[in-house]
Formats: C-alpha cells, sequence, structure tokens
C-alpha cells in the first residue's frame, strides 16, 4: 500500500512541477553558488507544503481568492529583472541579477498556487499524508538536480548564457500574469 501511494505521489509531484524544472534551469545558471539555488527550492517548496497540509486540516490559512494575488512575487521579480536589462545591465559581464535564497522562495511559492490547489484535497483524504510529503521533499532534491543538469549542458548552458538574462524576467513576468490572473 504505502508503494503504491508513493508511486501516486510522485506522479502527482511530477505533474504539479514541470514548469519548476525551467526555473531551476535559469536560477542554477543566474546563481552563484548551487547550495543558494537549492535552499531556495526547499524553502519555497516546504512552504508550499506547509500551506497544503494547514489547508487540508481544516485551518484555511490561504484562502482561494488570496492565491492569484501571490503572483505579484514573480511579477515583481521579473520587471526588475528586465528594468536592469533594458538599463544596459545586459551588457556587463556580470549577471543580471544573482537572485537570493528569499526570492528564489518567493517564486516558488508563488508558482505553487496550482500545486496547492492540488494538493489540498488530496492530503485531505489520504490517511498516508506523511508518504506524500517524504516522496514531495526527495523529490525536490531530484528536481534540483535535473534542474542543474540542464543549465550544466553545454547546448542549454550556451543558450541561457547568450538569453538567460532576457528569459528570466519573461518567465517570472509570464508565471506573475498567469497566478494572478488565474483566480
Amino acid at each position: 500500500m504505502i508503494l503504491g501511494v508513493a508511486g501516486q505521489a510522485a506522479g502527482m509531484f511530477a505533474v504539479t512541477n514541470v514548469d519548476d524544472l525551467v526555473l531551476l534551469a535559469l536560477f542554477f545558471s543566474r546563481a552563484r553558488g548551487v547550495r543558494r539555488v537549492v535552499a531556495g527550492q526547499y524553502l519555497g517548496f516546504c512552504g508550499i507544503l506547509v500551506v497544503a497540509v494547514l489547508g487540508a486540516l481544516g485551518a484555511s490559512l490561504l484562502p482561494e481568492q488570496f492565491r492569484p494575488w501571490l503572483g505579484l512575487i514573480p511579477l515583481a521579480l521579473g520587471l526588475k529583472a528586465a528594468w536592469g536589462l533594458w538599463r544596459g545591465g545586459g551588457d556587463s559581464d556580470e549577471p543580471v541579477s544573482s537572485p537570493g535564497v528569499l526570492a528564489m522562495a518567493g517564486v516558488t511559492l508563488a508558482n505553487g498556487g496550482d500545486n496547492i490547489g492540488v494538493y489540498v484535497p488530496v492530503f485531505a483524504v489520504t490517511d498516508a499524508l506523511w508518504v506524500y510529503v517524504a516522496v514531495f521533499l526527495a523529490l525536490v532534491g531530484v528536481w534540483c538536480l535535473a534542474g542543474w543538469f540542464l543549465a550544466s549542458r553545454q547546448v542549454v548552458a550556451r543558450a541561457l548564457a547568450r538569453w538567460g538574462h532576457v528569459v528570466l524576467p519573461v518567465v517570472l513576468v509570464g508565471i506573475g500574469l498567469l497566478v494572478l490572473f488565474s483566480g
């Protein structure tokens, strides 16, 4: 039974976090250290899990009408990066932005509104909540490894080096708008 639940948890994680691979690859290509990206991803995802578990327990910590406003976090980060790029930040050898742990955690949390919407009902009816949480936390590490792997491939790394400073603001603004208008 536990293996079946673990398989369901892994499938649910993969389906709800595919978009995170792009963000992780971008963050790994821009960050000054791998640990910062991993810490930000875990911090943000733990926030998602806390909200989902509390929501499943009936705490209603994050009302549905509030979720879209989380889109302001990636939108603001994307606009800030775009502003720096527009002001000439893309001409130097330094990255336009090296996102900090809290910025990455905020983007992960804001991008996790759909995750919360899926996790709360599942968590509310399962008898093996701990299996879901354990599998999800293990898979965050796998996702970080996959994002780092993508960012470290020559073809992907060259593309990210050439276009990452443009793609990151576009992706963040897109995620922000998507989250804002999803409600």
